[in-house]
């Protein structure tokens, strides 16, 4: 009775630990974890837009594949900054800044930033995504023509985002994406239609994509501890 009691013991423990759910997230370092949720949101934001553009413009767009580098300060300490997503459609060339955050989000009382609320009521203030982007809309701005309206949106894709109403409405979940961009097709009525096929060739020499780059850009953030936490 004995054995049959440690059998059946040791029985249990071999299928409880098949069945323990694995938390290696968990052990990763809070950097790490926060670069893997940014890349998630980043991919499902990219799905989406492509989702989207396709529905609006068939096959009349070109969204430009990551990593997006541009050298938008040339001689300063920090001359790159990152692209998220960047589009090109016949009423306009689009920036896009992915946050994947959760809780609830609104305005600030701090000039360009957000408040991130969590469940438990704590609050922080975070970079807002159109502040991230303000930079990098005036840098295509001031290199392309000005019948290419350039423009740019922060897109909150986590499913337990809750944005207030009182946010920017530049400031979207992926659910908003299709009305925004119908909203500035819209707008962009009666004016000639951008030749998508021109313009992605004009932007492509602004921009660097290689793993080099990123690279080379990532560790002049992550070295400077308050360009880094602004860009989260």
């Amino acid at each position: 009775m004995f054995f049959e009691i440690l059998l059946g013991v040791g029985a249990w423990q071999l299928l409880t630990r098949k069945k323990r759910p694995s938390f290696q997230w968990l052990r990763q370092k809070p950097k790490d974890r926060s670069a893997a949720l940014g890349a998630a949101g980043e991919a499902k934001a990219q799905a989406r837009l492509r989702e989207t553009l396709i529905a609006l413009c068939s096959a009349d767009y070109h969204l430009f594949e990551g990593p997006i580098i541009i050298e938008h300060a040339p001689g300063t300490d920090f001359p790159s900054a990152e692209i998220d997503h960047l589009a090109v459609t016949p009423f306009g060339i689009f920036v896009f800044e992915t946050k994947n955050w959760s809780g609830h989000i609104s305005p600030s009382s701090a000039q360009g930033f957000l408040t991130r609320t969590d469940r438990d009521g704590s609050a922080q203030d975070r970079r807002s995504p159109l502040e991230q982007n303000r930079t990098k809309v005036a840098f295509f701005r001031s290199r392309l023509p000005t019948l290419w309206p350039v423009a740019g949106a922060g897109l909150l894709v986590s499913d337990d985002a809750h944005l207030s109403p009182a946010l920017h409405s530049d400031l979207l979940s992926l659910g908003d994406l299709p009305h925004w961009l119908r909203a500035r097709r819209d707008s962009f009525s009666g004016l000639p239609a951008i030749d998508v096929r021109k313009a992605a060739t004009a932007i492509a020499p602004l921009l660097q994509t290689t793993r080099a780059a990123m690279d080379a850009h990532l560790a002049r953030v992550s070295g400077n501890s308050y360009v880094a936490d602004k860009e989260r």
